[in-house]
């Protein structure tokens, strides 16, 4: 299994040794592309699946910190906290393969704290809208989530 994260784009494919399994519309970084901490841009280059959480969390489950808060998000929630980035249903962690590029020191994606996640149904996709890390709906990041083993591939070009 691999996932190619296409930046201009604006989608994600899964591909195994078959070829492309499925093709799932993302929104990425609104400041572009890039690979500093504090930057709030969507790291480029090879990556892994680090770690996959909220396995049995239902649909639009609400995480701060990589863990459910019990909330389900809702309009109502949204409209409480307008200014909060929602991370729901499936987080899938990612972690850089290239030192001095995405891994180590200040350039480091799991310390950034990438992820592919779920959003608000509400989010626009297919178009840039994410403070770094990548954007699903919830029905899609929970079809990747079950199809993909811990460790997949994941590269993210422009």
């Amino acid at each position: 299994m691999k996932i190619v994260i296409h930046i201009g784009a604006q989608c994600l494919e899964l591909y195994d040794r078959g070829g492309l399994l499925q093709s799932y519309v993302i929104s990425s970084a609104l400041k572009g592309t890039g690979q500093k901490k504090g930057s709030f841009c969507t790291p480029l280059g090879r990556h892994i699946i680090r770690a996959k959480i909220g396995a049995g969390q239902p649909e639009n489950a609400v995480f701060v910190g990589r863990r459910p808060t019990g909330e389900i998000y809702t309009p109502e929630l949204g409209a409480a906290f307008p200014g909060r980035d929602w991370i729901l249903t499936r987080i899938l962690w990612l972690s850089g393969c290239e030192p001095g590029k995405n891994r180590l020191g200040e350039f480091d994606t799991m310390r950034r704290y990438i992820y592919i996640h779920g959003s608000p149904a509400g989010v626009p996709m297919g178009t840039p809208g994410s403070i770094g890390c990548i954007r699903m709906r919830n029905r899609d990041v929970i079809d990747l989530y079950e199809r993909i083993p811990l460790g997949t591939a994941v590269e993210i070009v422009e």
